[in-house]
């Protein structure tokens, strides 16, 4: 019970009126299996399709038309972005494979015995020089230093 206050002193309220209870909806018949009911499509010729279902999802349908029944199936754009990816990264490994297992050629070509019994490095590069450690002024004098490097 709620009291208003008003001019003349304490007033009763008269009690809010509660909802009727909703009765629960009554429980949807179970799907009697993949094959859905028969649709029959307008036109002259009769035709009729039956959807067919797999987990709630559609896979395909049976056409009826003129005396002959066909199945369509349904892409399913999840499916084809799946293979997409898969397809995508199996080339992907199979290039950075083909990549890191590339065999690179040898540093120094063949190696032969010349006639005087001296070596011979087919395709060997020319050794980097020394570098030169004198001051400017002795590289420009072409100075050479009397004391032997050891």
């Amino acid at each position: 019970m709620t009291a208003i206050f008003n001019p003349t002193g304490l007033a009763q309220a008269p009690p809010l009126p509660r909802p009727a209870p909703v009765p629960a909806p009554a429980p949807a018949a179970p799907a009697a299996g993949p094959v859905g009911p028969v649709l029959e499509l307008p036109g002259p010729s009769g035709t009729a399709l039956v959807p067919v279902t797999q987990a709630g999802r559609p896979v395909g349908a049976f056409v009826l038309s003129r005396g002959r029944v066909r199945y369509r199936p349904v892409v399913d754009p999840d499916q084809l972005v799946a293979a997409a990816a898969g397809a995508f990264a199996v080339a992907a490994l199979t290039t950075a494979v083909a990549v890191l297992a590339r065999r690179r050629p040898p540093a120094i070509g063949a190696v032969t015995m010349g006639p005087g019994g001296w070596v011979s490095l087919r395709g060997a590069r020319v050794p980097a020089l020394r570098p030169d450690r004198r001051p400017w002024w002795a590289r420009l004098l072409r100075a050479r230093r009397l004391v032997v490097d050891r």
